[in-house]
């Protein structure tokens, strides 16, 4: 059987912690969806770690690690990754059916992004046109790297397709030769990697051996569910798991949502719960909210209970945990968003578009210090209120509250 760790929120929830901290219980991690785009920081010890492509599970030797085919994969990036560790032959697997990011595909996001009037704020590191390509089915596996030469004329076709790109957007595209060695480059430490992850993968959950899923970004991201055209290329639900890995939904077990306990977000859409003034401004600095690939401040607001209990009713969450607790340490009141209010009506659950809603929230009385606390009745009576209000309202049980950066500053209830 499979567990699956799964963001709740816009992505940057604590993810990363919570998949480190339990990837020592299982044998496989595995990466199920998105790009170079995301980013985990792991703190062990004192030392971080920005993760982007490379499963969370890494950190700890005995566990093996899977990038699978609903990734999507700039092999440069991944190539500066793998060149953090060592060991990883027979520990680390790539699926021969995960795309490529190309050169262009970087190039050609850039450029639509500045054309946009009302821009969605990528990270314009070319995951959008990457999976348009795969679902055009013009795109590139990594498992085409076994054979560079027998791309030829098909990437030759595809650049004289896409070279109508060029006028409209003001840009000039890579030639096939710049592409060829940009290949050439990497395909030898790639390679060494790449296998039928699809093939493995089932062999092992047959062996009894357990497996942990882990995406990137947040289901308010989603492509479907998430606010859209606000969101991200591709599926960041637990249903993605299934699709990016090649489990089917029966193999998986516990469903695990991640929430930080306020509310961030990067790029543009809507954000119900953003602070424009000093509290926003003091979760941004206590929490350290810099995005670990581009390093722009992210947008930071309160806890929205709404979109949380509709994100853990998409995933299926039979539990929930709550991250950055001790952000919140320190203010005299905090604030939950109860419901929206839109042209007079008060509604309680969410609809399909986000823009103009008003939150109504229920103010709380703040508390000094949660900080490193690893044991949930050392907590101080308001947070212990505020968690299990906040569990009443979301319908899920939290079960691991994270008062840290550090590993081990975790209350497992």
């Amino acid at each position: 059987m499979a567990d699956l760790v799964v963001g709740i929120q816009w992505g940057d929830e604590g993810k990363g912690k919570i998949v480190d901290r339990l990837a020592c219980n299982y044998d496989y991690v595995i990466r199920y969806q998105g790009g170079h785009n995301a980013g985990h920081t792991i703190v062990v010890d004192g030392k971080k770690y920005a993760l982007h492509l490379m499963p969370s599970g890494v950190l700890y030797p005995q566990c093996k690690n899977i990038i699978g085919n609903g990734v999507v994969v700039a092999l440069d990036a991944l190539c500066k990754e793998i060149e953090q560790f060592e060991g990883l032959q027979g520990r680390l697997f790539i699926s021969d059916k995960a795309h490529i990011i190309m050169p262009y595909h970087q190039i050609i996001d850039q450029a639509k992004e500045k054309s946009l009037k009302n821009a969605i704020g990528t990270t314009g590191k070319g995951i959008g046109p990457s999976y348009g390509d795969k679902v055009g089915r013009s795109g590139f596996r990594i498992g085409d790297l076994r054979d560079i030469p027998a791309l030829k004329s098909k990437l030759k076709l595809h650049l004289a397709q896409i070279a109508y790109l060029q006028d409209l957007y003001q840009i000039a595209l890579p030639s096939y030769e710049q592409i060829e060695s940009y290949l050439y480059a990497y395909a030898p430490k790639i390679l060494p990697f790449v296998t039928d992850t699809l093939g493995l993968l089932w062999k092992e959950v047959d062996a009894g051996k357990k497996i942990l899923l882990e995406g990137a970004q947040g289901s308010m991201l989603d492509i479907d569910f998430g606010t859209y055209p606000f969101v991200t290329s591709s599926t960041t639900t637990a249903s993605g798991a299934c699709s990016g890995s090649g489990l089917s939904p029966k193999e998986i077990d516990r469903v695990i949502g991640i929430s930080k306990a306020y509310c961030t977000r990067v790029g543009n859409g809507p954000f119900p719960t953003e602070d424009f003034g000093a509290d926003g401004e003091f979760l941004r600095k206590q929490g350290f909210e810099f995005g670990t690939t581009t390093g722009r401040p992210r947008r930071c607001g309160w806890f929205d209970a709404l979109s949380v209990r509709y994100a853990c009713r998409i995933n299926g969450c039979t539990e929930l945990s709550l991250m950055k607790l001790d952000v919140l340490d320190g203010l005299e009141t905090i604030k939950v968003c109860t419901a929206y209010r839109y042209k007079g009506q008060v509604l309680e659950s969410i609809p399909s578009d986000l823009e103009g809603v008003e939150p109504v929230y229920k103010v709380y009385k703040g508390w000094e210090k949660t900080a490193g606390i690893r044991c949930f009745d050392d907590l101080p009576l308001e947070a212990k209120e505020y968690i299990l209000d906040i569990q009443k309202l979301i319908g899920v049980r939290i079960s691991i509250i994270s008062t840290g950066p550090e590993r081990d500053d975790t209350i497992v209830l």
